[in-house]
């Protein structure tokens, strides 16, 4: 059963989806919002990342000299989240975000 999420971690949740589709860059609220959406997302990957390394480290640690057959599904959950689980922060996003017709829109 999930763990019920409290109020203040509810405030601070982001209300948007990790992305600039759809944000008027005159409103600096909904940017901001936007900006820490990205950010968060970012940092889940990370985190998702670490969490993998660790089981995969006491995997090693626990099987020994099988560790190679016994860790498989491991090393290869961690190979794959080390392409994706970059902070790369938002800028590139926010400036080269293009829209429907292909307009980089300022």
């Amino acid at each position: 059963m999930p763990t019920p999420e409290s109020e203040a971690f509810l405030a601070k949740k982001p209300k948007v989806p990790p992305t600039f589709d759809g944000v008027d860059y005159n409103d600096t609220a909904a940017l901001k919002a936007a900006q820490d959406a990205i950010i968060r997302e970012q940092w889940v990957q990370v985190m998702m990342a670490r969490l993998v390394r660790e089981e995969l480290s006491k995997c090693y640690y626990r099987e020994g000299v099988n560790h190679l057959e016994k860790c498989g599904r491991l090393r290869e959950r961690y190979l794959e989240l080390l392409k994706t689980a970059k902070i790369k922060g938002y800028l590139f996003q926010q400036q080269n975000y293009l829209t429907n017709n292909g307009q980089t829109q300022q």
